[in-house]
């Protein structure tokens, strides 16, 4: 298998795929947690390990439809991107926007046609398992009573805090838990690099162009530019598709609605709230700001909205195909040639600049190559200034211009590495290379347990001390349910449902519900995830009301759903016991290849 985490038939699985599957899946994550991610989950064996199954699937579903004739027409293809909202201007397929679009991301039309295709094989065989999973009336009503059902809970929290006084760990704990647990304290091999950045936009800043010369390129290129009024807006997206359940658009309204009244109550936060919630990742990071648009550059919904609202206003909640939408308007512009000058100035110059970038390219390849002990030639010869890239690891870095995998591959060559040699001249996407050095490498090591001691004399006092208190719930816990008065107060009762938890964690929810609600009150305990121990007491039960037609519907396509993926599951699962898998997840910690 080589350098490969391993094969499906014979076809292989690349350390390329992985990685760029593997920022894909760490990109969806960090949008779903926002800025709070737990430290190492984003890394985490388990997020590897999902990677790998998810190509394996994908790999077993491509064969099989390929075994059984699937195809996509080409004409069904092209209308499938033809519909795209973010290739049409003026309500219309613009090739021109498709070609820029796809240049950006790094990708050819036929390599996302390639994509698109695949992507639609798949979902072909899924929709058979859709199309056939049958529900029955009966466990439709069963699931309606299920997640309808209301509890009233009360709480006593017992903190593992409240123990710490009563711990005293051995002399040796803290040696032994760190000799028997070396890999909780690794540190992956590291590299801190410097790197040289040519790029088509910063040549372009560079490139001159006089006032006649724009002139003439605004004049020459009129069905461009001088289009009819543009608005800039600004969004907060949640996402929630046509194929979402009800509960699903629910929740997500609902999330939408929170953030709506953040902004309302702090206009100035819009920036940030959408940095840190908004599901768009292309506006995000810009804190939601979309640029300026023209009529028919978005979907019906949007559009209308941003049309009809005034400079500084900001919107109800907006629903559309993509989910809901909380929608700022920034600007409103014409486009007579002094609106769109700058854009025009900049149009001209990128277009300049681009003959001059292929040959500076060249010649940067060139320097770094020839004379590839030091950046410093390249840097001069092309008035580029070596930049600090700080520490990187072989499978990611913080400064996401650096966090391309094919770059990170050249850092931790051996040419790179051990003969102190610059990387080629790396192309990371949207005309932008770099050439990277390593100025100090560090092989994977464990942290000396001096470094440590205090860390983990911490962590084994919180898990004795939380098994003190648990101690003590389940002390008090048997005498609830032998009819005597527990020491605590509890809390103010909530009114529960198995979907709204009202702040309860799920294993406090799932130990409510175990319950018999025919014999109340009725008493529970279990630890929470923070490690504290929790009794609860159940004091009513609600059952619900007949559903109507529309959450009947509702259940009905949740069951579908869930049948079809256990369908889907055990089709796959079949698959892939007669096909031909080979893996090596050691090597999902290795460099691509």
């Amino acid at each position: 298998l080589g350098a490969d985490i391993g094969s499906v038939n014979g076809r292989p699985i690349t350390q390329q795929e992985f990685a760029q599957s593997l920022q894909e899946r760490q990109a969806a994550l960090q949008r779903m947690i926002g800025g709070n991610v737990p430290p190492g989950l984003l890394d985490s064996p388990e997020i590897k390990t999902a990677v790998v199954d998810a190509l394996v699937r994908q790999r077993l579903l491509l064969d099989r439809a390929a075994a059984i004739g699937v195809i996509v027409p080409d004409s069904q293809l092209q209308q499938l991107i033809a519909e795209q909202p973010g290739f049409l201007e003026g309500g219309k397929f613009s090739n021109a926007r498709y070609v820029e679009i796809l240049r950006r991301q790094n990708l050819t039309p036929v390599q996302f046609e390639n994509i698109v295709r695949r992507d639609l094989m798949v979902e072909r065989i899924g929709d058979a398992y859709r199309s056939t999973a049958l529900v029955s009336s009966a466990v439709t009503d069963r699931l309606l009573r299920i997640n309808g059902q209301q509890r009233e809970v009360s709480q006593i929290v017992i903190e593992p805090q409240q123990f710490v006084s009563e711990v005293k760990l051995a002399d040796d704990a803290v040696k032994q838990y760190y000799d028997a647990h070396p890999d909780e304290f690794k540190v992956p091999e590291r590299a801190r690099i410097e790197y040289l950045v040519l790029s088509l936009d910063s040549v372009a800043a560079q490139t001159e162009v006089s006032n006649d010369d724009v002139r003439q390129h605004y004049e020459q290129n009129l069905k461009q530019f001088a289009k009819g009024e543009e608005r800039q807006a600004s969004h907060i997206l949640i996402t929630a598709d046509a194929s979402a359940s009800p509960d699903m658009k629910a929740k997500a309204r609902a999330q939408a609605e929170s953030l709506l009244q953040q902004v309302r109550k702090k206009p100035a936060s819009f920036a940030e709230l959408a940095k840190k919630n908004s599901q768009d990742p292309g506006s995000a990071v810009k804190g939601g700001d979309l640029g300026y648009f023209p009529r028919g550059a978005m979907v019906g919904p949007f559009e209308n909205a941003v049309f009809g609202m005034k400079v500084g206003e900001l919107s109800d909640i907006v629903e559309s195909q993509f989910g809901f939408h909380i929608i700022k308007l920034t600007g409103v512009k014409g486009r007579g040639y002094e609106d769109v000058r700058k854009q025009v100035e900049q149009d001209l110059k990128r277009q300049r600049a681009s003959k001059r970038f292929s040959e500076l390219a060249e010649q940067f390849s060139n320097l770094a190559f020839e004379q590839g002990d030091s950046l410093k030639p390249a840097a001069d010869a092309l008035k580029l200034p070596v930049q600090n890239g700080g520490w990187v690891n072989r499978n990611s870095a913080d400064n996401k211009l650096l966090n391309n995998p094919k770059l990170l591959q050249a850092v931790f060559s051996d040419e790179v590495v051990k003969n102190k040699r610059n990387t080629e001249v790396i192309d990371v996407g949207g005309n932008t290379l770099v050439a990277a050095r390593v100025v100090e490498h560090a092989p994977a090591s464990v942290l000396p347990l001096s470094d440590i001691s205090a860390g983990i004399a911490k962590q084994l006092t919180l898990k004795q001390a939380g098994q003190l208190a648990a101690k003590h719930g389940r002390d008090l816990l048997a005498k609830l349910k032998a009819g005597e008065d527990a020491a605590g107060k509890w809390s103010p009762a909530k009114l529960i449902s198995r979907r709204d938890t009202q702040g309860l964690s799920a294993p406090e929810v799932a130990e409510a519900f175990k319950l018999d609600g025919g014999k109340l009150p009725a008493y529970a305990g279990v630890e929470n995830p923070r490690g504290a121990f929790v009794l609860l007491k159940v004091s009513r039960t609600v059952e619900v009301e007949e559903a109507d037609a529309a959450k009947r519907k509702a259940a009905t396509d949740e069951l579908r759903q869930i049948v079809a993926q256990e369908q889907s599951n055990a089709y796959v699962a079949a698959l892939k016991a007669k096909a031909d898998v080979k893996l090596k997840l050691d090597k999902i910690e290795q460099k691509p290849q």
